[in-house]
């Protein structure tokens, strides 16, 4: 696992450098929220740091439990590497002191330079400055994104809802018998194909799913997806819905699931 010191802030690598660095941000915000609260997501396409993203977790335990869960998942068709980051990121600074100020560009510039004349080790020191000079330029950018800088929304859901509300306007009827289908309903607006396909994969016989917007919302009146998941033959779906059926995707979104 991770050698460094236990730290809020996941670092990964590995990433495939192909997807856009906007919808990279979004889907590792999806499948990471499941296992606890995330504050940022810094995705970056610098070509020294292509491939890379930091997560920053509010607490430990989530970036723990997330570390472990996630470590070595396939994600874009390519294997996900983590490890805790070696410094704090500046978002969490401000939630442990409100006063913290993060510097400003010069004073970062300044401070890698006389790094570089004092230590011989600069290679691995630069990748935790770039980590903080990219978190304040990606939160610069977020601010127009989404104001509380901390749910990260997909921002083409509620039209593609509208566009294939009416094709997706009936919900497969639930079975009580076991069957290689699965349905899966009460999911966030952000859950996508590949986000769902994560936790399912992990089950033998997976092959694949189909997401779509769900025609009614939830209990709490809250617009919601629904997702079809196939696997070879029911046994082999039966102990996938049996692990996932109640698993809570984020804080106060539990999913559901039956047989179709």
């Amino acid at each position: 696992m991770s050698s460094a010191q236990p730290n809020t802030t996941l670092y990964l690598n590995n990433l495939n450098d192909k997807v856009n660095k906007e919808e990279l941000r979004k889907q590792l915000f999806a499948l990471f929220t499941t296992y606890g609260r995330v504050i940022d997501v810094v995705a970056l396409k610098g070509q020294k740091m292509r491939g890379q993203a930091f997560l920053v977790f509010s607490d430990l335990a989530g970036a723990t439990a997330a570390m472990r869960a996630c470590e070595g998942i396939v994600f874009y068709d390519k294997p996900m590497h983590i490890e805790y980051a070696k410094t704090k990121s500046y978002a969490t600074l401000q939630r442990e002191d409100p006063n913290f100020v993060p510097p400003t560009s010069v004073h970062a510039k300044n401070a890698q330079a006389q790094s570089a004349k004092v230590a011989n080790g600069v290679e691995k020191r630069q990748r935790d400055d770039r980590m903080d000079e990219d978190e304040r330029q990606s939160k610069r950018e977020k601010t127009n994104e989404d104001e509380d800088g901390e749910e990260m929304e997909i921002e083409d859901d509620e039209d593609g809802a509208k566009q294939t509300g009416a094709s997706n306007a009936t919900v497969p009827p639930v079975v009580q018998y076991q069957s290689a289908r699965l349905l899966c309903t009460n999911l966030p607006q952000e859950v996508t194909d590949d986000v769902l396909s994560v936790l399912f994969q992990q089950y033998q016989g997976f092959q694949s799913t189909h997401v779509a917007p769900s025609p009614t919302p939830n209990a709490a009146g809250q617009k919601v997806k629904l997702a079809q998941v196939l696997f070879d033959s029911p046994d082999l779906a039966s102990v996938a819905k049996d692990a996932l059926d109640g698993f809570t995707l984020k804080k106060g979104w539990v999913m559901s699931v039956a047989y179709i």
